[in-house]
């Protein structure tokens, strides 16, 4: 084979080369026309007040004057408002305080424009103890906060109790409660409860 020949070979083959590159990086008429896939978009759809409420477990961090001042969660204000609280999907709740003792149990709701939670506490027989529905002052994945008033008739007077999400299992489940679902992440830049340490 002469040196003359050699080249010409070479050449047609570097040619042919980056004919077939350009090919595989510019689509033919044909295949450009045609649709391309398209991918579905992830759709995040949004919770309504009362999944967002029993999504997961919540525990009391803190409490608040009308001033905005942090009240000590066991003045005799908002100490009835404190403890671990379980809100079910299937509109019942558990209640315990702190140390884990039992507080209430019954039923509750939130309407669908998430202004306020109604409980009715119920004793071991399913008997009505009392209703309560307080206005939300908060309420999204990582806090929830609600408003008491000591005199119905004066809301100048208020204090909002403040729950931040927690993965404290449900005390007596075994882990096998609402609480042993508390998982996810620290975002927002709230606090969020660690294990059952208090």
């Amino acid at each position: 084979m002469n040196l003359a020949s050699l080249i010409s070979r070479r050449t047609l083959i570097a040619a042919s080369a980056i004919a077939a590159a350009a090919l595989t990086v510019i689509p033919t008429t044909a295949a450009a026309a045609a649709p391309s896939a398209v991918t579905p978009a992830v759709v995040h759809r949004t919770m309504t007040p009362s999944e967002t409420l029993a999504s997961t477990p919540w525990k009391t961090t803190s409490a608040l004057d009308a001033e905005g001042s942090r009240v000590a969660l066991d003045a005799p204000a908002v100490a009835n408002f404190v403890g671990w609280a379980y809100f079910d999907a299937d509109g019942t709740f558990t209640m315990y305080n702190l140390d884990d003792s039992p507080k209430m149990h019954g039923d509750w709701s939130v309407p669908a424009d998430g202004s306020s939670r109604w409980i009715a506490a119920k004793d071991a027989n399913g008997t009505v103890l009392f209703t309560r529905v307080v206005p939300i002052v908060q309420l999204d994945k990582n806090v929830f906060t609600y408003r008491v008033f000591p005199n119905a008739a004066d809301t100048s007077v208020y204090y909002d109790i403040v729950h931040t999400r927690t993965n404290h299992v449900e005390p007596g489940t075994d882990g096998r409660g609402p609480g042993a679902h508390g998982g996810g992440s620290q975002g927002g830049g709230y606090h969020f409860n660690n294990g059952n340490s208090h």
